[in-house]
Formats: structure tokens, sequence, C-alpha cells
């Protein structure tokens, strides 16, 4: 199992090889780099498509310190630099969203183009705010329990089968694992201001029954970005749009990416 010590971390990644364009794929909240499965089925050998787990999720050895997305961001790039890789495309869903952009502004020399999905630049809504701290404060209690399991995982995927597969692995989890990534979640800083300093091509992709990061935001990212091709609606989709509607995000990513 390919591992690379990064910024005090031990990230798991896996590395799809070849000599095409390099794409890495950042996760999600909760999610890991299974979720990009079927992107990788589409995009390799013609592209080369790295995945990896963000700290404290999948299988990731992470020292449990506070960290921010700018740390996350500087392990995306720390990744790419161990694997000799100069320049990708840096493609996330959700809070691989909220790295990806950081990572493009840290060194932007090295941000060939953004995909980004179901994601956005600014904060959490404070109205929602007090729910989902108690969310964290009840999973760091008592662990991922039905309840609770099924409404995150019903905010994030949204079908039931799927749902099941990913309640699994939360369960597989340390609990306590979850207090750094959830305080840099709902702590993180509102990067809108800055979309002007990201030159690179972008595509943005949304889904269309997202609760918990509305169209309006995707769209508002997209406008914010010079380089933004537009914002490709996936009808139905919900939070992970990529996970539940692979088809409708393989096409339109396939073709952004050759017409690089």
């Amino acid at each position: 199992m390919p591992f690379a010590e990064v910024n005090g971390q031990r990230i798991r990644f896996d590395d799809s090889g070849g000599e095409g364009p390099a794409v890495i794929l950042s996760h999600g909240f909760l999610m890991d780099r299974e979720m990009f499965a079927a992107q990788v089925s589409a995009l390799a050998p013609e592209f080369r498509v790295i995945t990896w787990d963000e700290r404290g999720f999948g299988e990731t050895e992470f020292d449990g310190e506070p960290f921010s997305y700018w740390d996350s961001a500087s392990d995306c790039l720390g990744l790419l630099t161990h694997l000799g890789i100069e320049r990708a495309v840096l493609g996330g869903m959700s809070q691989g969203g909220f790295l990806s952009l950081r990572a493009a502004l840290l060194a932007p020399e090295r941000v060939r183009a953004l995909v980004l999905i179901d994601t956005q630049a600014g904060v959490e809504d404070p109205e929602r705010m007090p729910a989902y701290r108690q969310m964290q404060e009840t999973w760091l209690q008592v662990g991922p329990v039905d309840e609770l399991a099924e409404t995150i995982a019903n905010l994030i995927i949204g079908e039931p089968e799927l749902n099941k597969v990913w309640i699994a692995k939360w369960r597989q989890l340390p609990r306590e694992a979850l207090k750094a990534p959830g305080d840099c979640l709902f702590e993180r800083d509102d990067i809108s201001g800055r979309l002007g300093e990201i030159s690179c091509p972008a595509i943005v992709f949304h889904g269309t029954a997202d609760m918990s990061i509305e169209m309006e935001r995707g769209e508002a990212l997209c406008r914010g970005l010079s380089g933004c091709t537009g914002v490709v609606r996936i009808e139905g989709a919900p939070h992970a749009a990529n996970l539940t509607h692979p088809d409708a995000v393989n096409g339109p990513l396939l073709d952004f990416l050759r017409a690089l």
C-alpha cells in the first residue's frame, strides 16, 4: 500500500501511473479516496490519476493535531512533490474543493486547472452551525449511531445502498478522530474575496439536489473565477454528485481535461 510522509502525516494514496497529464482528486468531509473510483476508471490511463486520504479520514495516519484547509492544501502539494509531479489538475469535492482552491492560491504555478465539485469559497451558513456542532459533539461522545449516521449519509449521499457502504466505513474510524477535521470544516476562513487571484482554467460541477451547499454557492464560485468555463448542473444529484451520478460527471470532466 503506498504511503507518503508529508507534513508530519503518513498519507495513503493511489496512483494510476502512466505518462498522461496528472490529475489529483481530493475527497469530501467524511469520505475517502474511494469516492472517486468511477472517475479513476473513466480517466485512466489517458490521465495519471492520484487519489488520497486527507487528514482524519481513510487510511492516512494523522497526528490528531488541529489543522486548517491551508495545511490540507500543503499536504496535496507535498504529495505531488513526493510523486515528482510539478504541475497537475486539482479536483475536489466539497472540502476537497476547499483545499484545492487554497492550493491554487498557495502555488498557482503548480495548478494547471481546477475541477470543483459541490463546493464553495465561503463559510458554513451560521444558521446551520448549531446543528452541525451538535452532530459533531454526538459523534465524539457516542460515535455514528444509527440516527446520526443516517442523517449525515442522507445529507451527503442520499441513496440507501450507498449510505450503508459509507456508514460502515464511518464505524471503522476512531470517533475522537472527528474532532480536528470537524473544527477545520466549521472554522475555515472565507476566501471568496481572493477568487480573483486564481486565473487557471476551472469547471464547476454541482448537484441540483445538494442540501449541504446550494447550487447558488457553486454558481457564485464560478462567477468569481476568471477561468471558469461554466457550471455543469447534475440533475437530481446530492452533495456527492460524482459518487451518485458518475456518468453525468465523467463525460463533461473528460471533455474539460482534453481541452486543456
